[in-house]
């Protein structure tokens, strides 16, 4: 541990045992997040609909998904390595609900091809739930209020 603050040991005890259990139960390492980030991402820049809207903001690949390798390995491990900030980087973004569609159909294709079962699966339920909280933020930071089961309307620049 590196801490000699009990709160801190605690802390780090608790997300390393969190870590050690999804891994015994999906097999999730930092190497298959690394593939299913890459491998996402290759099919996101190859996308008729995503790839134009990811290639407008990303000019260097590198960081990108160095970045999102940390942050799938802090939503699935709980290992704290992503510090950033996904909702005021995806506010701005000129999307509505069928691109959240199509962002997760791809990553629900590229999990059950490049994972076993238990992680595809795993992987997909937080992708769910992080794409729902984006769609919601977003909605919000162009002043609507979605119900539950409403999508975002498209993009209507200010």
């Amino acid at each position: 541990m590196s801490s000699d603050r009990p709160e801190l040991r605690d802390a780090e005890a608790r997300r390393a045992a969190f870590a050690a259990d999804v891994q015994a139960r999906t097999g999730i390492d930092e190497d298959m997040i690394r593939t299913l980030v890459h491998t996402f991402y290759d099919r996101i820049r190859a996308d008729e609909v995503l790839g134009p809207i990811f290639a407008a903001r990303i000019s260097d690949w590198t960081p990108h998904l160095a970045r999102m390798c940390a942050f799938w390995s802090s939503v699935t491990l709980m290992t704290g390595r992503y510090h950033g900030r996904p909702m005021q980087a995806h506010m701005p973004l000129p999307v509505d609900g069928s691109h959240f569609d199509r962002w997760l159909a791809l990553f629900a294709e590229t999990a059950s091809e490049v994972c076993p079962p238990a992680a595809a699966d795993y992987f997909v339920e937080r992708a769910r739930m992080i794409a729902e909280s984006l769609e919601l933020g977003i909605a919000t930071a162009r002043g609507l209020m979605l119900a539950k089961g409403d999508r975002l309307p498209a993009y209507e620049a200010p």
